[in-house]
């Protein structure tokens, strides 16, 4: 028999650094999960990513208080901020450049991040990213 669905949850959570303190263990436990059983196993599946890297998890929990995880890869916007080698996008992306990446740098994004975007090929993934870059107030060279 198939478990009974109670809901989905998004958090965006560090790769490794799961643990019971909020904002996790309260999201987790107001929904019946099982905090330290969802931070062993996120860390277990984080653990060959960057440590600290923001991953967006999308968990599905049963009923029975069983839970199933997605961990998505880090956005764009972290990606494109660690290439430019900033701390954060423009305040006014369309008047201000914070920073340069190169078209080298985004085909490399978008090859990371090709599994998570809604593009069906490295082509159009590429664009997503250059999107992404120039909301930040990112220049690509």
């Amino acid at each position: 028999m198939a478990k009974k669905l109670a809901g989905t949850m998004k958090l965006q959570v560090p790769a490794g650094q799961a643990n019971p303190s909020p904002p996790v263990g309260p999201a987790l436990g107001q929904r019946g999960i099982n905090i330290m059983e969802f931070c062993k196993a996120f860390n277990a599946k984080t653990q060959d990513m960057e440590p600290g890297a923001p991953c967006p998890t999308v968990i599905t929990y049963y009923q029975d208080k069983s839970f199933t995880m997605e961990i998505k890869t880090p956005p764009a916007a972290y990606y494109l901020k660690k290439a430019a080698k900033v701390k954060s996008g423009a305040s006014t992306p369309s008047r201000q450049t914070v920073g340069t990446v190169t078209v080298a740098q985004v085909r490399e994004i978008a090859e990371a991040k090709m599994r998570d975007l809604n593009a069906n090929d490295i082509e159009g993934a590429m664009k997503i990213v250059l999107g992404s870059a120039r909301s930040m107030g990112i220049e690509v060279k």
